[in-house]
């Protein structure tokens, strides 16, 4: 697993206060808002949006169509991340 994935694991679970699971147990490839990974709502995407943007340090462009498939797993959260930073 990449360093950048963990550390994505790591603020999904620190930012939405997910006590009951690891970074080991989110797989890189699930789905993040269905039933089928990790059953994440909206709430849930609205406060990852701020926490992405307040630990890697840049803004989310709301007007980004693109945004939404960025947000569908850890590995897609993961390119998302790394093609922002450049």
């Amino acid at each position: 697993m990449s360093n950048l994935n963990q550390e994505i694991k790591e603020l999904i679970i620190s930012s939405l206060d997910l006590e009951d699971i690891t970074a080991a147990d989110i797989d890189d490839h699930a789905p993040l808002f269905s039933d089928d990974g990790l059953g994440l709502d909206s709430v849930d995407a609205l406060e990852l949006g701020l926490a992405i943007q307040k630990h890697f340090g840049f803004q989310l462009d709301k007007e980004n169509t693109a945004l939404r498939d960025s947000f569908q797993s850890v590995a897609t959260l993961a390119e998302f991340v790394q093609k922002m930073k450049g």
